[in-house]
């Protein structure tokens, strides 16, 4: 899947991209029609959990989101990633029952 990542206010490396990367491929095997995508990378001042990491998905005919927040944007982009797998579950069931 083609996937962008922004990082704002610092310069994230190769490292990270490769893992959210991989992380996000793993999306497909739930819904094979996955457009592209959009990764932004946040660092907060406050508290421990600082790290925030939102994720834009596009379906064909839908856009699908999460956000979550935690110590490390390795943890964060677990967290989205599980919310975005049951989001996809979602989705590929309304469009099985639409063709019905």
């Amino acid at each position: 899947m083609k996937l962008q990542v922004h990082s704002i206010h610092f310069d994230a490396d190769s490292k990270l991209i490769d893992f959210i990367q991989k992380r996000l491929d793993k999306l497909e095997t739930f819904y094979d029609r996955l457009v592209d995508g959009e990764v932004f990378l946040r660092l907060n001042n406050e508290g421990i959990e600082n790290k925030t990491v939102e994720i834009k998905l596009n379906v064909p005919g839908s856009h699908l989101f999460a956000k979550e927040q935690a110590r490390t944007f390795e943890a964060a982009t677990d967290l989205a990633s599980e919310a975005l797998k049951t989001q996809l579950k979602k989705f590929k069931n309304k469009v099985k029952e639409s063709r019905v």
